[in-house]
């Protein structure tokens, strides 16, 4: 977690993170506004600053965790201002493109959302477990914490939502999330303020073994071929969320450095 030297101890982040006041709270999901974390912190001759925007750009693939030197940097980024911003730049554009482009009178169109660190923030999870620095990610503590079907949403994508809805555009979530937890995943999503969609599409017994990008792109082809809609918009936090088959008209790359999907 951060280290006793930084401004924020850890205990305070979880503190902060797991209160009762974690979900938002005038359109913030965090409390805490820490300094960058990006001072002194290198991995491989690199700054960890520069570590992210590999990430970010899909060059730095096919990790398991976090670097160990970049824990207090990761953290100080997902609980600071800079995440929400780098957020609110991509649904910003993700709006302007939705009122830019001619709608099907049909009631066709539809927007893909993935749901874990796009629609909904699994941060109180991760403000105890390291943010990205664990190994390996233990699936039981995760699962228990998505049972609580208490995550917040992530504010920019509430917005983004709201405005496509407003557009007349359907919502089909398509997630990585099982299918025996569907129930909990609704519950969240209508607790976050997300209260209608078209599908909510989880993963089966079928799909197991299979990639991400096998398994989403399996999806998308359904979505358009079975059920007939056109994507016109896809948003994830994972590259695995967009690319691939299907992917619709445009795709937008939310922030997540905590961890890596294949």
């Amino acid at each position: 977690m951060l280290s006793a030297t930084d401004n924020h101890k850890p205990e305070s982040l979880v503190a902060n993170a797991n209160s009762s006041h974690f979900p938002i709270i005038n359109n913030q999901i965090h409390l805490l506004r820490p300094q960058s974390g990006s001072g002194g912190s290198y991995v491989k001759g690199l700054s960890c600053l520069s570590w992210r925007f590999g990430v970010e750009s899909n060059n730095v693939i096919g990790w398991k965790t976090i670097p160990v030197t970049c824990e207090d940097y990761i953290g100080h980024y997902m609980v600071g201002s800079q995440y929400r911003k780098d957020s609110k730049v991509i649904t910003n554009e993700a709006i302007l493109y939705a009122k830019s482009i001619n709608l099907s009178k049909n009631g066709k169109d539809v927007w893909i959302f993935d749901i874990d660190e796009t629609t909904l923030s699994n941060l109180p999870y991760y403000a105890q477990h390291g943010f990205g620095y664990v190994e390996p990610f233990n699936a039981t503590s995760f699962n228990a914490w998505v049972g609580t079907a208490k995550a917040p949403a992530l504010p920019e994508s509430v917005k983004l939502y709201r405005e496509l809805v407003s557009l007349g555009v359907k919502v089909v979530f398509l997630t990585g999330r099982t299918e025996d937890q569907r129930t909990v995943t609704e519950t969240n999503l209508k607790r976050a303020g997300y209260h209608t969609w078209d599908k909510l599409l989880l993963k089966g017994k079928e799909f197991s073994g299979k990639t991400a990008v096998a398994y989403k792109s399996a999806q998308r082809k359904k979505v358009e071929e079975e059920y007939g809609y056109r994507i016109i918009g896809n948003i994830g936090d994972q590259w695995s969320d967009l690319l691939g088959t299907n992917t619709g008209l445009r795709t937008f790359k939310l922030p997540d450095p905590m961890y890596y999907i294949s």
